[in-house]
């Protein structure tokens, strides 16, 4: 199957130029990459086409040979994408399109399946940011759609010694709800804790080396040995003093007492806890000015 396909990416972004890079090296035909009319589009397509040995093409351009097409464009470009794309080829008997969302499900494509293409979405659970290239080795791609579209993702998954996994269009959402907890609200909560790593007299470059020890041992524990067991601190002790005094000092940090707020709160209901009612008690009691800013606490 792999020695038929050929296949076309739609947009050279993060994820694109990775997606394009990895099925190039896994022995796919990449025959052309698609982006944008704008002038850096263009220039970012040139380049990565160069690289994987293919065509690049602006959306709308006749020139589309490909019987793979995959976008990877963000969730509220895909649809418009897709009409973009229909309008160049009237026919779309025989190939498959795919869509990288998360969140939509294959039905964004459905102008194209109107034309006679299989269409699926296919997301990598996986962050993709600029000046980075991750493995999807191991990655799970979760899959949804026409039943011929989700066999070529299957097997374009495979070859990339990646998972393939079934979802039903109705979880999507909440899917992609879990996986925004894994990678960018993990992101935030990092960046909060810069904040208060200032506060502490350390400097931002000085807080991400400390905290990566930390940080990968957490990780690993939690994917060794799940939540319950993984979780350390004042919490799980049931020191409630200790948990005041941070809260004290997040008087003008107010996006910090909230985020620290909401965690502990929620660790108090999902992990295991001493002296849950004093902690409780502490975390729903408003210091004067905390979480305010520094007008309200001079109030």
């Amino acid at each position: 199957m792999r020695a038929r396909l050929t296949i076309a990416v739609v947009g050279t972004g993060s994820l694109g130029s990775v997606l394009a890079v990895l099925l190039h090296e896994a022995g796919f035909r990449i025959r052309e990459v698609v982006s944008r009319a704008g002038t850096a589009s263009r220039r970012r397509a040139r380049a990565l086409a160069k690289r994987v040995g293919a065509r690049a093409l602006v959306i709308g351009d006749p020139g589309l040979t490909a019987n793979v097409i995959w976008l990877c464009v963000p969730d509220r470009e895909i649809a418009s994408c897709a009409r973009g794309l229909a309008a160049s080829i009237p026919d779309w008997k025989g190939r498959v399109v795919l869509h990288s969302s998360g969140a939509l499900a294959g039905d964004e494509l459905g102008v194209l399946r109107a034309r006679g293409a299989k269409v699926a979405s296919a997301h990598p659970l996986m962050t993709f940011v600029h000046g980075s290239r991750p493995s999807l080795a191991g990655v799970g791609f979760a899959v949804e759609g026409d039943r011929a579209a989700r066999q070529i993702a299957r097997e374009m998954i495979s070859k990339l010694g990646a998972e393939f996994y079934p979802i039903s269009k109705k979880h999507k959402a909440v899917y992609h709800a879990w996986a925004t907890f894994a990678s960018p609200l993990v992101t935030v909560l990092l960046a909060v804790s810069e904040e208060v790593a200032l506060a502490a007299g350390i400097r931002r470059p000085e807080a991400r080396r400390r905290l990566a020890p930390i940080l990968r041992e957490t990780v690993n524990n939690y994917a060794r040995v799940g939540a319950g067991p993984s979780f350390s601190g004042p919490i799980v002790r049931g020191d409630a003093a200790t948990v005041e005094k941070h809260l004290r000092e997040f008087v003008n940090l107010p996006e910090a007492a909230d985020v620290y707020r909401a965690l502990a709160l929620a660790a108090l209901k999902t992990l295991p806890a001493r002296n849950q009612e004093a902690l409780e008690r502490v975390l729903k009691t408003r210091l004067r000015g905390a979480g305010r800013g520094r007008r309200a606490s001079a109030k």
